[in-house]
């Protein structure tokens, strides 16, 4: 419940912080007043807006940082579980593998598959009849080839 109104506060925080900073002038808006922007029209007094928004914005700042420190150490405090207990979703559901250390100088290498016999488990072609078939005959040319020309 703490965490949610922090987390309020915080978001209005920042919204104020940008709003301020937007209405502040720059540091090279003072070179305008020479040209008719007296500083007897401003709303904040003859001495400008810039001591009233920079103290604000200032301390606006100064909370802004204060809660993001606070929940940040409250994240990593706060939890009481450890990554064992976690919940993994479906690798939580896989059985662990039980570790064995195996002796000092051997090796642990799973066994190949029996190796199979090379045709045992692939069919026969069946018997197909030999057929004979004359080759064509060429024919010979008797006549030459027609000339191309052009």
């Amino acid at each position: 419940m703490l965490l949610s109104i922090l987390t309020v506060i915080y978001i209005l925080l920042a919204i104020a912080m940008i709003a301020l900073i937007l209405m502040q002038r720059g540091a090279g808006a003072q070179a305008g007043s020479g040209f008719g922007g007296g500083a007897s029209a401003t709303v904040f007094g003859s001495r400008g807006a810039s001591n009233f928004l920079s103290k604000s914005t200032k301390w606006l700042a100064i909370l802004f940082f204060v809660i993001s420190l606070g929940m940040a150490w409250y994240a990593t405090h706060s939890s009481t579980r450890t990554p064992a207990q976690q919940d993994l979703g479906l690798m939580g559901q896989v059985p662990a593998a039980t570790a064995t250390k195996p002796a000092a100088g051997t090796t642990t290498v799973p066994p190949a598959p029996a190796p199979q016999a090379p045709g045992s488990s692939v069919p026969a072609l069946p018997e197909q009849p030999a057929t004979t078939t004359p080759a064509p005959a060429t024919p010979s040319p008797t006549t030459p080839p027609p000339a191309s020309g052009g």
